[in-house]
């Protein structure tokens, strides 16, 4: 079955992505009126976030987008495994990239704070392709067969996956040889993994992990975006993250997780479009004695239902 997968992946890899991006665009419309459970999803995440500020059909709009992107998307990484650098040069728009050289020049690793925006999993691959060769924090997948084919998919540029459970002391020896480290925070966790912060004016619960590297490791987190420009990408190397380190290991790595929150809110804002809207970023919800670390400083949003 891996072979069959790689072979598919192949075939895709090599048609002309004209073809492709319409295949893709067909199968999100299609998806979009048929997985009402996602559908729902999406329309009510974008309820939560924007409220009244977004009409029914402006969120329905940028809902059946979101479907149309990610069906793009999945035959854009099976044609990962063939990407060249010659070919990513005439496909991806680089801005910014003197941010990461710079926070690299300091010899402690950089951070990289990403989030299930544009096609992360491009992302990935071009800063392999580049030579920057990040090591990729993953969740394992269920199914081991497709948990292998990914894995080759997305070492093929020369990145390392280095899975969630258990990798902090990985992650630290990884960042003394000044390695980079690239983390999505933009999803879900349990009460125990994460803490609850501002994110669109509603309590999120959010990773708690790249914080806790960060002022453990004392690598610099710079965030790092990839969006569609037409046919094409842009990805957006931006400033270093301020990290608050006072002592209190506790309170600095909520009020960074919150920090590292806003910076996806802004893009998300920006380019609605482009984030994983069909994901239940609000599932777990506070108790009655839960602080939201970084509401005094959220952007404005829908108030906490």
């Amino acid at each position: 079955m891996l072979f069959f997968l790689k072979a598919v992946s192949f075939v895709i890899g090599h048609m002309p992505y004209r073809a492709v991006f319409l295949l893709g665009g067909a199968l999100g419309s299609v998806a979009f009126r048929v997985l009402k459970k996602h559908r729902n999803i999406a329309l009510d995440n974008l309820d939560r976030a924007f409220g009244p500020a977004l009409g029914r059909a402006e969120k329905e709009r940028i809902a059946r987008n979101v479907f149309r992107h990610l069906s793009i998307m999945l035959f854009e990484f099976t044609r990962l495994p063939w990407l060249s650098g010659r070919k990513m040069e005439g496909l991806v728009k680089w801005n910014g990239l003197e941010n990461m050289d710079r926070a690299l020049a300091g010899g402690r690793g950089v951070i990289i704070l990403t989030a299930h925006f544009g096609n992360w999993e491009l992302l990935g691959a071009c800063l392999g392709l580049r030579g920057y060769r990040p090591e990729i924090v993953v969740r394992e997948l269920d199914s081991r067969l497709f948990e292998r084919f990914v894995t080759w998919v997305r070492t093929r540029s020369g990145n390392r996956v280095v899975y969630k459970k258990g990798a902090m002391r990985k992650l630290m020896k990884r960042l003394a040889r000044n390695s980079i480290v690239a983390t999505l925070v933009d999803q879900n966790v349990t009460r125990s993994e994460g803490f609850f912060v501002d994110f669109f004016g509603v309590p999120a619960c959010s990773n708690k992990g790249p914080a806790l590297l960060a002022l453990a490791s004392g690598a610099p987190v710079v965030p790092v975006f990839i969006r569609r420009q037409g046919p094409c990408h842009v990805i957006e190397v931006q400033r270093e993250v301020e990290v608050a380190s006072t002592g209190d290991r506790e309170k600095d790595a909520a009020v960074n997780t919150a920090r590292f929150a806003r910076v996806v809110e802004e893009m998300v804002r920006k380019y609605p479009e482009e984030w994983f809207w069909v994901h239940n970023r609000w599932k777990t919800r506070p108790g009655p004695g839960d602080a939201v670390e970084g509401r005094e400083e959220g952007l404005a949003g829908k108030p906490a239902s």
